[in-house]
């Protein structure tokens, strides 16, 4: 598991929407694909699918459990109880020995 918070003078946010800003999805794939690279030395190489559920604010705290590891990985990201994110990234295959 993995945790992250978008800061509130994030430059993505004024626009994204003024007077109530919340996290673009783009921000929350690409956490998670950071988190995919520092975990496992390579970051995937396909976005497969992602479903966002309900919308992050700036500075909420986003928890990130991710599936096995293996040519598709499965993430779910969690704001407290309240899941907000899904989906699924390929992966490279892992180098041969």
């Amino acid at each position: 598991m993995t945790r992250f918070a978008i800061p509130a003078n994030h430059p993505s946010l004024p626009g994204h929407f003024p007077g109530h800003p919340i996290v673009p999805g783009v921000l929350l794939l690409d956490e998670v694909m950071q988190a995919i690279a520092r975990r496992d030395g390579a970051a995937p190489t396909a976005l497969l699918r992602a479903k966002f559920i309900a919308p992050v604010a700036p500075e909420e705290t986003v928890e990130v459990e991710f599936g096995p590891a293996g040519p598709r990985l499965s993430f779910t990201c969690h704001v407290g109880a309240r899941v907000v994110a899904r989906g699924e990234f390929g992966c490279p295959a892992p180098p041969s020995r």
